[in-house]
């Protein structure tokens, strides 16, 4: 797990994230579950894969829990359809081999992620984000562990150099509102599922639209038609 991480952390450096971005492009805002099996898949490729397109990236962390009861659901789609949860665990065995990520499928789905999620949402601008939203992806699906608790959390948040007060923050302090404004705007961008991908007013949805996405992104350069002319 932790090879994963250091990996993403070398790559930035190595690559210059700063001096790759294009700020005429559109960026891309990354919606997504903490508790949702194809945003694991998505989290730990989009970072890499926009700072290759040059496309700046905007972490969204929600609930989709809300998001499920106006569909009229009380549990994950994937729990209340057994062919489809069978066959997501399937594809999700597939899709880690892969793109080399860990996999340990979770004794308990889905998790609650409200703490996680609050860290995320209320941090989202921080350089240390992704590394914190890899990691609780990992814990979740990689190692099996209840990444809702609280105390969890904060080992997640030392795993990645971060100090006890920004949980505090978080879970406590004004920040803990951005989860749910996050959310509140989800469910007006008209998102019923995750992952989702942004780019202006174009919505990504799934793990497999990623590069869809991207390509959005670069499409909308002003600069990228007269370049092609």
């Amino acid at each position: 797990m932790r090879a994963v991480l250091v990996g993403i952390q070398d790559e930035r450096v190595a690559l210059g994230l700063k001096n790759r971005l294009k700020p005429s492009m559109k960026p891309l805002e990354f919606w997504f579950e903490f508790a949702s099996t194809y945003s694991y898949v998505a989290a730990m490729r989009i970072e890499g894969l926009c700072r290759k397109a040059g496309v700046e990236l905007f972490w969204k962390p929600f609930l989709l829990g809300p998001i499920f009861a106006l569909q009229g659901w009380n549990d994950s789609h994937f729990n209340l359809n057994e062919r489809r949860g069978n066959y997501m665990w399937r594809d999700l065995e597939r899709l880690t081999a892969k793109f080399g990520l860990p996999w340990r499928r979770p004794s308990r789905f889905p998790r609650p992620t409200t703490n996680p999620a609050r860290v995320a949402a209320a941090f989202s601008h921080e350089p240390w984000t992704g590394d914190f939203v890899r990691r609780v992806f990992v814990a979740n699906f990689g190692e099996d562990r209840e990444i809702g608790e609280a105390d969890v959390v904060g080992e997640l948040l030392a795993d990645v150099g971060r100090p006890e007060p920004v949980l505090r923050e978080a879970l406590e302090g004004e920040r803990r509102r951005c989860l749910r404004a996050n959310t509140d705007r989800a469910i007006a961008l008209g998102i019923f599922g995750a992952p989702n991908c942004l780019v202006g007013d174009e919505l990504f949805w799934g793990e497999e639209a990623l590069e869809d996405a991207l390509a959005w992104a670069v499409r909308t350069d002003p600069g990228a038609n007269q370049e092609g002319s």
